[in-house]
């Protein structure tokens, strides 16, 4: 199933730093340097007379509890015809780096919040997999966080309509040397953020 974007219409990227991907936060219309930007920028090369605008409200460091605080301001008050959400990696790094762990529970709960917020807008909806492409053992035991998170994105996908864009799988799927896709197993390099933003791609059409 894919998302019909309407011409003129506004599109939001949001979530944590794969998506912040270092953008300006003091200008509203940066995109940083990642997959929300390669996606954008194809998309209107393809569609220049849709006038599409894109927008990018990724936060560093964000799990899913902190999309929920900000909500209203990042999202519903922008008032985006498409919304598209990458959020869980931190939700799983947390329990591993500061023994701070989100339960499956916790997080379907504020996603399915966020969610049903979202719906006010009458706004279609895109969910990216959360990833992480493991290069040591230690992270190969994220697995077990990850999955049920992911199984969560997964089933949401079906429960709000939303489109899901399966990366996780794709990172999975791709027979090659994972450092092709990052540095450190987490933050795609050019060559994953622009993975991403192909199979966000193929999740979209404009409409007439």
């Amino acid at each position: 199933m894919t998302v019909a974007v309407p011409p003129s219409g506004r599109v939001l990227f949001i979530g944590d730093s794969i998506t912040d991907a270092g953008r300006d936060r003091s200008c509203g219309e940066d995109l940083g340097t990642g997959y929300a930007m390669m996606a954008a920028a194809w998309f209107t090369a393809r569609h220049p007379e849709h006038r599409v605008s894109f927008r990018n409200r990724g936060i560093s460091g964000d799990r899913v509890r902190d999309l929920r605080v900000r909500w209203e301001t990042d999202c519903l008050a922008l008032a985006p015809q498409v919304v598209s959400v990458l959020i869980g990696v931190n939700d799983t790094w947390r329990r591993y780096d500061r023994d701070d762990p989100t339960s499956a529970e916790e997080f379907a709960r504020d996603y399915r919040h966020i969610l049903q917020e979202t719906r006010r807008l009458g706004a279609r909806i895109i969910l990216v997999e959360p990833f992480v492409i493991p290069l040591d053992d230690a992270q190969r035991t994220w697995r077990e966080d990850l999955d049920p998170k992911v199984d969560v994105v997964r089933r949401l996908a079906a429960e709000f309509d939303a489109t899901l864009v399966a990366v996780d799988e794709l990172f999975q799927a791709a027979d090659v040397d994972d450092r092709v896709w990052t540095r450190d197993g987490v933050h795609p390099t050019p060559f994953g953020h622009a993975l991403i933003a192909q199979a966000w791609l193929r999740a979209v059409t404009p409409t007439a």
